[in-house]
């Protein structure tokens, strides 16, 4: 199950579980859209993978299964990457 991690691990933007502005890759390293199409390109710079939209999940189904509230961010934001 995916974690829906709650910030772009570059800028630290809030990416709620319901934004349509959240890009994962398949370790679901979370980026926001700026991030995800500008800097970075559309690849992930941990795992070089493709970066897409991550799903939304419904809103009756986040009371059984949570977003993650774990705010993983870059020190050195994209720059780094």
């Amino acid at each position: 199950m995916l974690e829906l991690r709650p910030c772009c691990e570059c800028c630290g933007t809030d990416l709620p579980p319901a934004s349509a502005e959240a890009r994962i890759c398949s370790y679901e390293c979370t980026f926001c859209a700026a991030c995800a199409d500008g800097v970075l390109q559309g690849r992930c710079p941990n795992c070089t993978g493709e970066l897409v939209r991550r799903p939304v999940r419904p809103a009756e189904k986040l009371l059984k299964h949570p977003a993650s509230t774990v705010r993983k961010v870059k020190p050195a934001g994209c720059a780094a990457a």
